[in-house]
This record gives structure tokens, sequence and C-alpha cells, in this order.
């Protein structure tokens, strides 16, 4: 039996609510609040516009994956349309979800990723899911292997690596600050690797801030990143320069999740003192904060990107 409709006024607490992983995406956030209601025909029809824009699709399968009817709704879609590609593995990306949460057995939804995965076998969005539970859970060989499966798939993927910098981050971390740490590579690397408009450009910001994140955990930087000094190296400006130039010269404004990167380098910019740029990229951000990464280590990540934005606008 289908769980029941939320109760009134579920949208508008939702709307209210500081983080919304659908960032900009106003299809995205439509069809959420319908499935939510029981109505996985939008979401059909999303999926199906979505067409083969992979960063896009595994954008908006792991945010509708986050509903918390996602899984009774895709059963009631497959019922419906038996073998649908996309209602296979949106039950599967919440099963991911319920298995980092410890609600569902990671073997089970292994089998249903892969499953999801031999209906449309050019999609690295099942092998999307994999990483994300293999990157909580998995042996290293998994997560690698996995990897490479999506990037079999779509070599520039977003999500995927962003999912392997804050992995690798976590790596050796009881050695404390690394200027040579294998997550610095791998983001140099994927960047250089990846065509001159691609994203990735900024993946060397998000492995400076995965590694912070790591570090201060354990102690081996303070828990205040701008009284850190981790951002005010030579080889730190170097890299937040670069991501900031290219950004200035190739935003893309229609990539799904670009918002994600712009939260990481405004929060550079304000850890490296560099005020105006972090405004200018406030100003792009507007209202779409993303928790990481204001909250790293440990603190309220509302308060800290409302914080340093009136700083950086003037209105401290």
């Amino acid at each position: 039996m289908p769980p029941p409709p939320p109760p009134l006024g579920r949208a508008r607490k939702r709307a209210a609510q500081a983080f919304d992983e659908a960032l900009d995406d106003a299809g995205l956030a439509a069809a959420r609040t319908a499935l939510a209601q029981g109505r996985w025909q939008t979401t059909r029809s999303l999926l199906g516009r979505t067409g083969d824009d992979w960063d896009r699709r595994g954008h908006r399968i792991t945010v509708l994956a986050r509903e918390p009817y996602c899984a009774a709704w895709a059963r009631e879609w497959l019922l419906a349309e038996p073998g649908s590609a996309d209602a296979t593995l949106l039950l599967a990306l919440a099963g991911v979800r319920r298995a980092l949460r410890g609600k569902e057995k990671p073997a089970r939804v292994r089998e249903d990723c892969l499953a999801a995965a031999e209906l449309r076998p050019a999609d690295p969005t099942p092998w999307l899911g994999l990483l994300l539970l293999e990157c909580a859970r998995g042996a290293e060989g998994d997560v690698v292997r996995i990897f490479e499966q999506v990037r079999t798939r779509h070599p520039d993927h977003h999500h995927a690596h962003h999912l392997m910098v804050g992995w690798l981050a976590e790596r050796r971390v009881e050695a404390g600050p690394d200027p040579l740490h294998e997550v610095y590579d791998f983001a140099n690397w994927a960047a250089e690797q990846a065509p001159a408009d691609s994203p990735l450009a900024i993946l060397p910001v998000i492995a400076h801030a995965e590694r912070y994140r790591t570090l201060a955990a354990a102690g081996h930087v303070p828990a205040d990143p701008v009284a850190s000094g981790h951002w005010v190296g030579r080889r730190a400006r170097q890299v937040m320069k670069a991501a900031f130039d290219w950004w200035l010269e190739w935003e893309h404004e229609e990539h799904p999740r670009r918002l994600v990167d712009l939260n990481f380098l405004a929060h550079a910019k304000v850890c490296e003192g560099r005020g105006a740029e972090a405004a200018a990229l406030f100003h792009r951000i507007g209202d779409h904060a993303a928790p990481a990464p204001w909250s790293y280590p440990d603190r309220d990540p509302l308060t800290a990107f409302r914080t340093a934005r009136a700083a950086a606008l003037g209105r401290a």
C-alpha cells in the first residue's frame, strides 16, 4: 500500500529551510514536491527531459532519492511501468540513502544498483549510487573500481570527482599537514585531464577544503578556518587564484552543480582574506547556500555562511 500524502504545509516548511539540495533547479524542486505527494509522473517527465545530460541526471536522481517516501512511490511507478530504467534507478538510489542511514542492507542495495546499470549501460548514475555507498562503507579497491566505471561513461562527472576528493582527503590524516598529499595530486590531475571549460578546474579548491576538514577534525589545525592559515600559503594562493580566474573566464551558468563549486570558492576567498572576490561570488550564489564547506570542521553552516556573506558584502 502506498504511503499517505504528507501533511499540508510541508512544501512551505521545506522552502523555509536554509539549505536545499535542489539548488536553483526549479523543475527538480517541483518534481520533488509532486513525488512527496505521490505524483511520480512529474518525476517521470523530468527524467525523460533530462536525457543523457549525466551531471544533471545524477544531480536530480540523488536529490529525489532523499525524499522520505521516494522508495514507496518508485515501487508504485514500477507497478505501472515494469522494467522502467528510471524507476529502477530511483528505487536503487533511495536504497543507497537508506543504507547510509543503516536502514537497508548494503548487499541488497548493491544488487539494485547493478540491476539499474544493466537496464541502461551507458548511464553512470547507478555507479554514482554505488560510489556514494562505497565511499562510506566499502574497501579501497571497490571505491577505485567503481569510480573508474563512472569515468568510463562520463570522464568529467562532477559529483563523482567530488566524492573521490572527500574520500581521499581522509587518508593518512594521522600524518598531519602534507602539501604533497595524494588528494592534491588527484585533484590537479583531474583538472588537467578535463577540457578547458570543465568545472573540474575548481577541484583543487575542493581538495584543499576537504583536507582541511579532516585535519581540523583530527586536531592538526585550528578549528577556525580563517585563523588556521590553511588558505594563505603560497601553494594555496596559487590554487585559489587559478580557480577564480577560471570562473571569471568560463563560468557555466547552466551546470546543475555550479553552486556547489561557488560555495567552496567563496569559502576559500573568505579564508584567504580576499573580500572583494568573495563578494562577487556571494552575489552569484544568492540564497543558494550549501552546508559544505561552511560547516567545516564542526561549525553551524548557516551562521558561518551568513556571517561571511555579510562581511564580504560590507554589512557586518
